[in-house]
């Protein structure tokens, strides 16, 4: 079998096609939850907390010199990657929960009566004919 052939039967796998779409989704979505936090979440935020940017603050470490760049310890950066963790994650979350609710109220709602097994059928049957006797 050769190669090309060997990655085809591979590629066309029904969990690698899966795993693909997969990751497409999650990358569109990933936008779609940036977008969120960015322009819905973090501006009222803002006004709440003042206007307040982590990503500003360091430590430096050793200041520039003659073209080189000063050395710093930029832990602004990390608290507001953190920060914007927290409400990402919480913004899954609370999507998770309002499709999990959505769930629950499908499931709720009766399918009508099901049909029996077959054990209650011949268990009926077997009723019936000793009723006969």
């Amino acid at each position: 079998m050769s190669m090309m052939q060997e990655f085809k039967r591979f590629a066309m796998k029904g969990n690698v096609v899966d795993l693909a779409v997969g990751i497409i989704i999650g990358a569109a979505f990933g936008k779609i939850v940036s977008a969120l936090v960015a322009d819905v979440i973090m501006p009222p935020l803002g006004l709440i907390i003042g206007g307040v940017d982590f990503s500003n603050l360091a430590i430096t470490l050793k200041s520039a010199s003659e073209g080189v760049e000063a050395v710093t310890l930029r832990y602004g950066m990390f608290l507001q990657a953190a920060f914007d963790f927290i409400i990402i994650a919480f913004a899954i979350f609370l999507l998770v929960k309002a499709i999990n609710n959505l769930k629950k109220k499908e499931e709720a709602i009766p399918a009508g009566p099901s049909k029996p097994s077959n054990q209650e059928v011949l268990l009926g049957e077997i009723r019936d004919l000793l009723k006969k006797k």
